[in-house]
């Protein structure tokens, strides 16, 4: 069933206590973590803003070829060039929790949530986050600018998940 985890810059949680956010999906007060086939889109520094891509069944053999090289096994990371340094440079934290206490997140695929205090039950570090994709076999595709290839995987037929993309317009300012 694979494990569920929570990333974060900060090595030294011991405990995750529930937290609301009100510009959130979800403004309930949640533990929030990611299952193993979804963790690498939190590879990066927590406020990268990055767009990760990749086929399905309802995939288009087009779309294949003109955003995965037709390699329709191929996974996409997409990040502005002005955040490949910090890419280089942070090093994150990987946290393995209980799946136990958690249930699954329906609103959007890979996350799950709890209600009450998770204790973690490993923490590995992560320092290389580069190598870490190429050993996943996740294409990262360094862009000098996201939003025109994002606009254009929003259109497409792939699966596809933006993250931190609030912080595009931040970042090139």
């Amino acid at each position: 069933m694979g494990d569920l985890w929570h990333v974060s810059e900060d090595g030294g949680i011991g405990r995750f206590r529930p937290r609301a956010n009100e510009t959130h999906d979800s403004p309930k007060a949640f533990v929030w973590a990611i299952d193993d086939e979804h963790v690498p889109a939190y590879w990066f520094p927590r406020d990268c803003p990055r767009g990760t891509f990749w086929a399905v069944e309802q995939t288009t053999d087009e779309d294949v070829e003109r955003f995965l090289d037709g390699d329709r096994t191929r996974r996409v990371h997409a990040v502005e060039a002005s955040w490949l340094q910090a890419l280089r440079e942070t090093t994150l934290y990987a946290y393995r929790l209980r799946r136990e206490a958690f249930t699954r997140y329906e609103r959007a695929a890979g996350y799950w949530v709890s209600r009450s205090d998770v204790e973690p039950v490993e923490v590995v570090e992560l320092e290389d986050l580069l190598a870490l994709h190429a050993a996943a076999g996740i294409e990262l595709r360094i862009v000098p600018s996201l939003l025109p290839l994002w606009e254009r995987v929003a259109a497409s037929s792939l699966e596809f998940s933006g993250i931190r993309l609030r912080n595009l317009e931040a970042r090139s300012s």
